[in-house]
């Protein structure tokens, strides 16, 4: 007797208690998703919440303590090596970083996704051309080709988007092929398919759907990689160019004041940079810990 196959969205759909999972957020895991949110915001409204302006020049103030520890000039957080001020500084930083982060990891998800999905429904020319790419991509360090492209392109912020989003497509094409291949011969795709639906239908309403769980796992920690990866090419002078801020830039420019005791040029915007990786990687564990079936009995 034929039975109706399940259809994609009720694979999709977590179950109950994937949903309680969810709904039980731990305390460690809520005070990064606040710091992260907090981050968000002050990086929105960086305008409103910065002390002074970031661009501010003043050579009297240059390499001050925080006030805490003694400052004249007032600023919280001290000032630079320009008299600059260092929290505002920060606050605008998280621009370049969260705006190259999120961009990122929405260039190289779609693409990834898309390519994947072609690879792993498309048949052997398809994913014979698709992975051989994607091989000859991870053959090349991923710090080293980005140093190389941006240095062809030009230092820029849209430059520096395009080559970190660009970098990560890899391990979301590796992802959606794998899940095409293993639910394109399932019973549901079979029965859409002798009731004449297109390619295009599988693919984008039945198949997709189904790869969208382990997809938004990687995202989530694709975000600290590629945070991480706009800081390290600002510190070595081929991302955001000055004057504008980047948090990665400011350690790189703070570095040579260390051994003269000027460490707060360079250790707050790191301290910001590691809290918001270690923010990021631990709502990404949290996340794929309630989306992987296999510890959802856990």
């Amino acid at each position: 007797m034929w039975t109706q196959p399940a259809t994609s969205a009720e694979l999709v759909l977590p179950r109950r208690p994937a949903r309680r999972r969810l709904a039980r957020i731990p305390i460690p895991v809520a005070f990064f998703i606040g710091f992260l949110l907090i981050l968000v915001l002050s990086a929105v409204f960086a305008d409103y919440l910065a002390p002074a302006d970031p661009y501010r020049q003043s050579l009297r103030g240059r390499l001050d303590a925080p006030t805490w520890l003694g400052g004249t000039t007032g600023a919280l957080l001290g000032t630079d090596q320009l008299g600059r001020d260092i929290l505002s500084r920060i606050l605008f930083g998280s621009r370049v970083s969260l705006l190259v982060g999120f961009t990122a990891v929405i260039i190289g998800g779609l693409l990834g996704s898309l390519l994947g999905l072609v690879a792993g429904y498309a048949g052997r020319v398809a994913d014979e051309v698709i992975m051989t790419i994607a091989d000859t991509q991870l053959a090349f360090p991923l710090v080293l080709l980005a140093i190389a492209v941006v240095a062809v392109l030009g230092p820029s912020l849209q430059n520096l988007i395009l080559v970190v989003g660009i970098s990560g497509w890899v391990t979301y094409a590796r992802i959606a092929r794998a899940q095409v291949l293993s639910l394109k011969q399932k019973e549901f795709i079979e029965a859409v398919r002798a009731l004449g639906g297109s390619d295009l239908r599988i693919l984008f309403r039945h198949l997709l759907p189904n790869t969208l769980s382990p997809l938004i796992v990687v995202a989530t920690l694709d975000l600290a990689r590629t945070i991480v990866l706009e800081s390290t090419l600002s510190f070595l002078g081929l991302g955001v160019q000055p004057p504008t801020p980047s948090w990665g830039q400011m350690i790189g420019e703070g570095r040579e004041y260390l051994i003269i005791g000027r460490w707060w040029v360079s250790v707050f915007p790191g301290i910001v940079l590691m809290l918001t990786t270690m923010a990021v990687n631990r709502i990404g564990d949290w996340v794929r810990d309630v989306l992987d079936p296999t510890l959802r009995n856990v």
